[in-house]
């Protein structure tokens, strides 16, 4: 019974052995085996153009307002109010934002170092602001839209007493008023 048993069992694995598979036959036979069928790929859509991401302030704000321009304020030299080339170049910049934006209004306040009376620095203060609004009507904003004001000493942004100090005094600041964005 046992070589029966052994016998039966080699019997077994040698026709498994034998035993193949399609592809082994294809093969077996000289033909070439079935390709393997991949799905054929999705086609996808070319890209559209995606505008690049703006990162600056929301666009018809106060800080939109400052972001354009590069500066609310203007710089003056002492004892004066005529505007600079490089003071022109930001108010250009703040009329162009003006122009975007019909809706808004400024407010020009000229400032002054602590030096002189402050009867001379509130005069001095009113021409600054006024050379601005003058700048900007020039630019074809409506003169409607702009008001001016002058603080004189009264308002420095850097209350040292020193020729840094009194150089960041002697400006024109533009507060933009924007349907409460301000």
């Amino acid at each position: 019974m046992k070589l029966k048993t052994i016998l039966m069992g080699t019997i077994v694995l040698t026709l498994s052995a034998c035993a193949s598979t399609s592809d082994q036959q294809d093969v077996v036979e000289n033909k070439p085996a079935a390709p393997i069928v991949q799905p054929a790929p999705v086609p996808q859509a070319p890209p559209e153009y995606v505008a690049p991401i703006y990162q600056g302030p929301q666009p018809g704000t106060v800080d939109h307002f400052k972001y354009v321009s590069g500066d609310d304020r203007v710089y003056f030299d002492y004892n004066e109010y005529t505007l600079t080339p490089q003071t022109r170049a930001v108010l250009n910049n703040q009329a162009f934002w003006l122009h975007q934006y019909s809706n808004a209004i400024v407010v020009i306040g000229g400032n002054a170092d602590e030096r002189g009376t402050r009867e001379y620095n509130l005069a001095l203060g009113a021409r600054r602001a006024d050379a601005v609004k003058a700048f900007f009507v020039s630019q074809g904003i409506s003169p409607g839209r702009i008001t001016t004001v002058s603080y004189g000493k009264e308002r420095p942004i850097d209350g040292r007493s020193n020729e840094e100090a009194w150089t960041l005094n002697r400006n024109a600041h533009s507060a933009v008023l924007v349907g409460g964005n301000s």
